[in-house]
């Protein structure tokens, strides 16, 4: 139906629904320090209008000249540019959709541990990431609070409220 720089949305019968253009994928890092602190990502959504808390992510192959990039490449880089840690170890933990009704996309979550503080982070240009390290201990009180402040929470933080959820 329609094609831009990063998304498709095509019709299949009825289902209308978004996928990413040109084979791009994406990769999402848990990475949690040895003091059992996660690396989150504090950013503006432009989809949602408000900041939200996510586990640090980025796009695989997107840049020109990276076409069939490593998945676990892209992770270990994307986590160094967003949140400034550098993992000494990546693991793939496997592939997920987030919400398969309406987006094709999938992710690769990879665990990223035996972190080393490399530099402040952020992002690249114009990106505005805050990075946080939260205790896990504490997670479900840091996630109550931001909600309070208005703040949307990316659904991949499952991965880490699960437990408490069902608790």
């Amino acid at each position: 139906m329609w094609q831009g720089r990063f998304i498709t949305a095509k019709r299949r019968g009825r289902w209308e629904y978004v996928g990413r253009a040109r084979g791009i994928q994406a990769a999402v890092i848990l990475a949690i320090d040895d003091e059992a602190n996660v690396i989150l990502v504090e950013q503006f959504r432009v989809p949602l209008g408000c900041r939200t808390i996510e586990l640090p992510a980025g796009l695989v192959g997107d840049d020109d000249g990276k076409s069939g990039e490593d998945a676990a490449i892209a992770a270990a880089r994307e986590l160094e540019e967003e949140t400034g840690y550098r993992a000494g170890k990546i693991e793939r933990i496997g592939e997920f959709h987030s919400s398969p009704g309406m987006v094709s996309e999938s992710f690769s979550l990879f665990r990223a541990t035996q972190l080393e503080k490399v530099s402040k982070g952020g992002g690249v240009d114009g990106e505005d990431i805050i990075v946080h390290r939260v205790a896990l201990a504490g997670l479900v009180d840091c996630v109550a609070t931001w909600r309070e402040r208005g703040y949307a929470m990316d659904v991949k933080m499952l991965a880490l409220l699960g437990p408490s959820l069902v608790a």
